[in-house]
């Protein structure tokens, strides 16, 4: 119940948010937001049944992988910055620049993080332990769905940041997070914690499920990847026109200005980037 609350309540907040914007919010993200708490459900109601690996296994492959992808393309933090008052977005961008901010949205330190508390929940008897105590069950659910969204938010540098690190350093990250997935799957296949039924069924899920959403992540970081780069060749071939703003992450900070636009002049709140620029200043 308190789950199914919290979801109405982020599903809410984010459509109030779309809809306080002047310039409509694209509805592509409004739907990949909505999509995402529909997968946070379903994992959530489907991962409790800790005996059935094979529905253990599906459930964490929507709440920790499915899940926060669609969340994070739905660009939540962009929202945020647009739709809230100039104070309120400043105070959220101050926030962004911490260095507990920083750390946590570091691939380096996000996925690596994401693969160890796999490891250590069916490593350990921890998985086992959470079958016979719900709360226990509740914070090992809210984990692997905070750690998942860090990780695939940090890979795919969706929302702005005011550091962020280069393409490859992000996808050397995600195939490390890819092997450690497999190699995990490959151990509960040849060797599944106590207990439990489906165990093959459930490892082959995990392995199978988890390469198809990685793929589809290093998919989405490459396209966007291609974009910029697209992006930057255009405008560098105009003459006359200023070469967007290049981070570490190849892409680009704003849009390419017209001639006689001022840099950072935004045309609505969230029509524009211009309010995202001056709140990250």
């Amino acid at each position: 119940m308190i789950l199914l609350a919290g979801l109405l309540v982020a599903a809410g907040l984010y459509v109030a948010a779309g809809w306080h914007c002047r310039s409509p919010w694209p509805l592509a993200r409004t739907a990949s937001w909505l999509l995402g708490l529909a997968c946070v459900g379903a994992g959530a109601a489907l991962g409790g049944g800790h005996g059935d690996l094979r529905a253990h296994m599906a459930g964490h492959l929507l709440l920790g992988m499915l899940g926060p992808l669609l969340l994070v393309l739905a660009a939540p933090v962009t929202l945020a910055l647009r739709a809230l008052p100039v104070t309120g977005a400043r105070r959220l961008a101050r926030l962004l620049r911490t260095p507990v901010a920083r750390w946590a949205t570091d691939p380096l330190v996000a996925v690596p993080l994401n693969s160890a508390g796999l490891w250590v929940l069916y490593g350990t008897g921890l998985h086992t332990a959470a079958a016979h105590r719900p709360a226990l069950a509740a914070l090992v659910s809210l984990h692997v769905l905070v750690s998942g969204y860090l990780a695939t938010a940090a890979v795919l540098g969706v929302d702005p940041a005011p550091h962020r690190r280069g393409v490859g350093a992000r996808a050397a990250a995600l195939a490390a997070g890819m092997a450690a997935h497999d190699v995990l799957a490959k151990l509960l296949y040849a060797s599944p914690p106590a207990g439990t039924t489906h165990a093959e069924e459930g490892a082959r899920l995990m392995y199978d499920g988890g390469t198809v959403v990685s793929l589809a992540v290093a998919a989405v970081l490459w396209r966007r990847w291609y974009v910029s780069r697209a992006a930057a060749r255009e405008g560098a071939a105009r003459p006359g026109t200023p070469v967007p703003a290049r981070g570490r992450a190849g892409g680009r900070r704003g849009p390419v200005p017209r001639p006689g636009q001022r840099t950072g002049q935004a045309t609505s709140r969230c029509g524009s980037s211009g309010a995202t620029s001056r709140a990250l200043r």
